[in-house]
């Protein structure tokens, strides 16, 4: 199994207490759409000048309608096995790892970035290290188009995703357990997506993510708050005890969880109940929510219970986030997968 996600265990009781943690603005740059310590809108390395935010990859087709990840499941039916599988984790609270500010000197969440076609590409050296192992034979070999001022989630520690999108062909980068030698990228993992096609990876193979999954289509983006809506699934984690080892489509990979008949396999999916009321949370959440219903939760990795994946953004309320959870695993019901 992957070592991915490890640091959320560490932290997952106390990630709220940064809120009150001051926020580093140094180096601050455009506060709106290209936030500090949050990802490249440049070229570095490239080879003609770039003009690209983070704001771009809001204007490009992230996957065809049809795919899954952009699928209505809130008419679905509820599996047969949903009441016993929530009650084990019932009680767990939703969370929001993403947030504003920085958490042990790190920015809350996973960063991406957004460059322009003519970004320079370069291959990706796969290696293990003490973090994780070498996973390089399930791995795209590259190139990879992916600024060498990205940046890497935690900065560099823990799961260090680097997440890059060509906002120009519609290709999405990402990196696993990556780190920057000698002015060139390593990782344990790589996977390229091509975002106009649904084609999987090869079944069996990992990713940047545990279940073989992108990250970035699963990400809660402040973008999308502007834009007044969330139309995809969002990524989220549950312990390993809660994991099935098994994987259903859209993932294409398993790890040595130890979960059994009331779990739940990756790529499986819940959603928020239709009758809970959601009209007291904020204008913020209340997009979050509404795409939970709609569109529902798809189990991605190995980390906490009901931890749901988003980008780093200083506009972020990191108060009005964590009202998020007054609602717990038992306001969701699994969608049929059995």
């Amino acid at each position: 199994m992957k070592n991915r996600s490890l640091f959320l265990f560490f932290i997952g009781a106390s990630l709220w207490i940064s809120c009150g943690k001051e926020k580093s603005l140094d180096n601050a740059k455009d506060p709106v759409n290209n936030p500090p310590n949050q990802g490249s809108s440049g070229n570095p390395g490239g080879s003609s000048s770039c003009s690209a935010v983070r704001a771009d990859a809001e204007n490009i087709a992230i996957f065809p309608s049809d795919n899954p990840w952009n699928e209505d499941v809130s008419g679905k039916p509820v599996d047969s096995y949903s009441a016993q599988i929530i009650s084990i984790i019932a009680s767990s609270q939703l969370k929001a790892d993403f947030g504003s500010g920085l958490w042990d000197g790190a920015p809350i969440g996973i960063p991406y970035s957004v460059v322009c076609g003519s970004q320079q590409k370069s291959s990706v050296t796969f290696r293990s290290n003490s973090y994780d192992g070498n996973y390089g034979d399930e791995s795209d070999p590259g190139p990879y188009a992916i600024p060498l001022d990205a940046a890497i989630e935690g900065n560099g520690t823990g799961d260090a995703h680097v997440i890059s999108v060509d906002k120009d062909n519609g290709i999405l980068y990402e990196l696993y357990n990556a780190s920057l030698n000698n002015g060139h990228w390593e990782a344990s993992s790589g996977a390229i997506f091509d975002l106009n096609s649904n084609q999987l990876r090869t079944d069996g193979w990992t990713s940047a993510d545990a279940a073989g999954l992108p990250i970035f289509p699963g990400l809660v983006r402040y973008e999308e708050i502007l834009k007044g809506s969330i139309n995809h699934a969002i990524r989220f984690t549950l312990t390993k005890s809660n994991v099935m080892p098994a994987y259903i489509s859209p993932a294409r990979h398993k790890v040595k969880s130890t979960g059994g008949t009331y779990s739940l396999p990756f790529g499986a999916r819940i959603r928020l109940k239709a009758n809970v009321d959601i009209s007291s949370y904020s204008a913020t959440n209340q997009i979050i929510l509404k795409a939970l219903k709609k569109y529902g939760l798809i189990l991605a990795d190995i980390g906490s219970n009901m931890y749901i994946t988003g980008a780093p953004d200083e506009r972020w309320d990191n108060d009005d986030l964590h009202k998020l959870g007054a609602l717990t695993a038992n306001d969701f019901e699994v969608v049929q997968f059995h």
